[in-house]
């Protein structure tokens, strides 16, 4: 049956932690066999958030962070083998993505960064790494992101019912997948990354748990429609977006005009979400109901899933758990999956979803020995 193992590692844009998983993968079909997540540390975290938002920096601090976390991407990798039982000479390949710290696809001299040396992780787990998956995409002509659509169709894609697999994390993407169309995929806007930094700011906590602090609040509508006027939300796909684009200082800067409370500000974020979700969701409606299958830390709120249930009536909304899929997980299955597609040497983009020139087999191979 020729079944390997993989390992896959994600850490978003939401900075909440580092998912590791254990795949089996038989002719490109995933299986999940174990999962965890590890807490990335607070020093950590604000390096990430402080190059990401433009601090000042330089060459030592990159490399440093670099370090750092190759380190803690290897210390999950062992951990997770520890737990598992499972022999490192029995894992083919791990697939990291990396800590994404600047994304810019759309400029002149288009690039794209994501930290944690991968000749750490092969050096100290013994396991050949696949990571820098992005840039040959941007090479190609490419955004480099979304890459997990050609994973969802090979999950959930249908012959007979139009599904988006919508993940939720600090930017909000889809995959759209309708039965004899090309995959489309592309990030919607944000996710959960306003809401967490507006929770952190306010509340001093990480996110809003169950949206408890978005609940006190009201929907104001006047900085609604003033966030919604974001050039990016018209601008048509192939694109892609991040921290550089959907921050506290873009935020803050629209507030000047509005007088709220904050709970109201954290009320109107997760609106924001909700609507510029539903608003692509509901182009790829038909007259039949069809699927809207929900993945990452965004389908663990509960007023955010209400919202979109709401906006989308003649869609089926429901976290991916309901076909089988542990929404947390997904993303870091995807990067098993990709490195499962390098070391075969099998295209993993999509140029219509990515706007490569080309199909790829992205990534580059760090061997153990």
């Amino acid at each position: 049956m020729n079944k390997e193992l993989y390992i896959g590692l994600m850490s978003g844009t939401s900075l909440d932690g580092i998912d590791a998983v254990l795949t089996e993968i038989t002719k490109g079909e995933v299986k999940l066999v174990a999962s965890q997540s590890y807490i990335i540390p607070e020093e950590i975290k604000q390096q990430v958030l402080d190059v990401c938002l433009g601090q000042d920096t330089n060459l030592k601090q990159l490399g440093e962070l670099d370090h750092q976390l190759g380190h803690l991407y290897a210390n999950a990798v062992l951990t997770l083998l520890k737990q598992t039982g499972v022999s490192k000479d029995s894992v083919t390949a791990i697939g990291n993505h990396g800590q994404t710290v600047f994304h810019q696809p759309n400029s002149d001299t288009p690039f794209t960064i994501q930290l944690g040396d991968a000749n750490i992780i092969a050096a100290q787990t013994g396991i050949t790494t696949i990571a820098d998956f992005r840039r040959k995409d941007i090479a190609l002509g490419g955004q480099g992101a979304p890459l997990v659509p050609a994973f969802h169709e090979a999950l959930f894609g249908s012959k007979k019912v139009t599904t988006v697999v919508l993940n939720i994390g600090g930017i909000a993407n889809i995959s759209v997948l309708r039965p004899q169309y090309p995959v489309i995929g592309y990030d919607t806007g944000p996710g959960n990354m306003l809401m967490d930094a507006w929770c952190t700011q306010y509340k001093h906590l990480p996110y809003d748990e169950n949206a408890f602090f978005a609940q006190q609040g009201q929907v104001n509508i006047p900085l609604l429609n003033a966030l919604l006027t974001e050039p990016y939300l018209a601008l048509p796909p192939p694109k892609s977006t991040g921290r550089e684009l959907f921050n506290l200082t873009w935020l803050e800067q629209i507030l000047r005009s509005h007088s709220c409370q904050p709970e109201d500000v954290q009320r109107t974020l997760c609106e924001f979400t909700a609507r510029t979700i539903s608003h692509e969701v509901e182009k790829y409606q038909q007259n039949k109901q069809q699927k809207l299958l929900v993945c990452g830390g965004g389908a663990k709120n509960p007023l955010l899933m209400k919202r979109l249930d709401e906006l989308l009536p003649l869609w089926s909304v429901n976290p991916t758990d309901s076909e089988g899929i542990d929404s947390q997980n997904i993303e870091a299955m995807a990067f098993a999956w990709l490195a499962y597609r390098r070391i075969h040497n099998l295209p993993s983009n999509l140029p219509q979803v990515t706007g490569a020139s080309r199909l790829a087999s992205l990534g580059v191979i760090y061997f153990a020995d």
